[in-house]
């Protein structure tokens, strides 16, 4: 008698099942997560900083110039039609040394020429150095002396972002001028040191070096007489200029200062730029 298939038998083999896989274990699985978390809060943090970058070296650049033209187009209407009561008019007209005048915050004061930054470099000055005068353009510390004066006119400004003024003030040797606008005069200052050997170390008689780097508490880098606290104005025998910004660059650690003194005074006369700064005359 021949064998039948059972009901419901196949001629197909059936592959036998593959056997179970073993379950994963659970701190694999909690550490997978918590890398995978890891990775992506970094991932983020990096494209947060990037941007935070990008908006402080460059945006905050453009925001800057506007200001700064605002300030500038300011002054020159300032110049063109000037009050009586004018704090920069005053100080040229020999009030006594160390007198102090209100001026706004903010407002332009006068302009900054560099030629060792290019011909097109000019900047105008304004008062204060708080973050919003800051944003504007180099700041005047308030309670030093004005341009001219007797003492220290001191200046701040940003070295990177913000309009970053002073990206290059490293760049300044001894020997370099330094002039600065106002409406009746030009001052041009000299920056310290040695032009022979471009030591910007080499001090004056009064022992100012040309540049110097100092902790940002040291605030007798802008007094009277830079380096000799309680020397009042009415005391200083020349007219110093101090250019003050970060150090290094990208950073606030330190600041990096640049001491200047007055050599000539140049009456403004038209459109006529002194000798120092290029096509100059006077």
């Amino acid at each position: 008698m021949a064998n039948t298939p059972d009901d419901g038998a196949t001629d197909v083999l059936e592959p036998p099942e593959p056997p179970a896989q073993p379950p994963l274990k659970p701190h694999r699985d909690r550490l997978g997560l918590l890398l995978s978390g890891v990775g992506q809060t970094l991932i983020t943090a990096g494209v947060i900083v990037l941007l935070f970058v990008v908006y402080e070296v460059w945006i905050t650049n453009i925001f800057s110039a506007a200001k700064q033209e605002k300030v500038h187009t300011e002054l020159i209407k300032q110049w063109e039609s000037p009050t009586g009561d004018d704090p920069v008019v005053q100080a040229e007209l020999g009030l006594p040394n160390g007198k102090q005048y209100t001026i706004p915050a903010g407002t332009g004061i006068a302009v900054l020429y560099i030629p060792r930054f290019g011909k097109d470099y000019a900047k105008t000055i304004v008062e204060g150095t708080d973050a919003s005068d800051l944003e504007k353009g180099p700041g005047h510390y308030t309670g030093t002396q004005l341009p001219g004066q007797k003492g220290n006119f001191a200046i701040a400004g940003h070295r990177v972002g913000k309009g970053e003024p002073f990206l290059n003030l490293d760049e300044l040797l001894p020997g370099d001028a330094v002039v600065v606008q106002t409406k009746a005069t030009w001052y041009v200052y000299t920056v310290l040191g040695d032009p022979a050997t471009k030591n910007l170390s080499t001090t004056n008689a009064l022992g100012v070096p040309g540049r110097e780097i100092v902790h940002p508490s040291n605030t007798t880098v802008i007094d009277p007489v830079p380096g000799h606290a309680g020397v009042p104005a009415s005391k200083a025998t020349e007219s110093l200029i101090t250019l003050t910004t970060c150090h290094p660059k990208f950073s606030a650690t330190e600041r990096m200062i640049i001491h200047g003194t007055l050599t000539r005074t140049v009456q403004a006369s038209g459109s006529a730029l002194p000798k120092e700064l290029p096509g100059g005359t006077l």
